[in-house]
């Protein structure tokens, strides 16, 4: 996996964060150019909540958001860690239902936000964009049948060592070439992993202990990816 450059030099255009708007016409370019707004925010803010109900599409520029459902006991489940470029919310805008989970920013990020009439409108012109879409809907929807086999079919130490995949593969490595471009709580990667936190510091423990992974607080260094890789799939 390479390393991921910390930062941007730039702030990314909407023209420039998604493959799925290449199939434009020029024309379509430039009407999605004047019709979207950039809307920024800080580690900690709430994008959208659940109950909310969408009024446009949300494509992530810069940074990193987790998407939770609150389950029994208010108790948090991470149903994806989403990164750019990608979009975040767009189920509930397509089903015309309110959101079913909430996305908060665990790293600064810009958002840019195109009206549900605008979208709509590019997609009742330009058939290839449709396809686009659809294949995006089936990329992530095989994923989430995927988690939601393994995270109730693996033993923890699959769990967890599975996240620790996921999150490689959803983020990189830091320029020196092993540690993860993501900094999440205990919790988090508890949440993520569909275990108690006690269980998810426990877990980390013995991977560090078997040289595995190397941890100083929110900081994970993979030291051996194959075993990792091993462990999550024997689960």
């Amino acid at each position: 996996m390479p390393a991921r450059k910390k930062g941007l030099e730039k702030e990314p255009s909407i023209k420039e964060i998604s493959q799925l708007f290449d199939v434009l016409t020029e024309e379509e370019k430039e009407y999605l150019l004047r019709n979207h707004t950039i809307q920024k925010f800080r580690k900690n803010e709430i994008i959208y909540q659940e109950g909310e109900k969408p009024t446009g599409l949300l494509c992530l520029g810069s940074g990193k958001v987790k998407i939770f459902k609150e389950g029994v006991g208010g108790r948090e489940q991470i149903v994806r860690m989403a990164s750019p470029p990608g979009f975040i919310g767009y189920r509930a805008l397509f089903a015309e239902e309110i959101h079913i989970a909430t996305a908060v920013v665990i790293e600064s990020c810009v958002i840019f936000y195109v009206a549900k009439e605008v979208f709509f409108k590019l997609l009742e012109s330009n058939n290839k964009l449709c396809m686009n879409i659809m294949r995006s809907f089936a990329t992530e929807l095989g994923f989430s049948r995927y988690r939601t086999v393994t995270l109730t079919q693996k033993h923890i130490r699959g769990r967890l060592a599975e996240t620790l995949m996921v999150l490689m593969k959803e983020y990189g490595y830091e320029e020196d070439g092993c540690t993860l471009s993501i900094f999440l709580s205990r919790e988090d990667l508890a949440n993520f992993s569909n275990m108690t936190t006690s269980n998810a510091i426990r877990t980390l423990s013995t991977f560090v202990n078997e040289k595995v992974i190397a941890v100083d607080g929110r900081i994970i260094k993979i030291l051996d990816e194959k075993k990792l890789e091993r462990i999550s799939r024997l689960g």
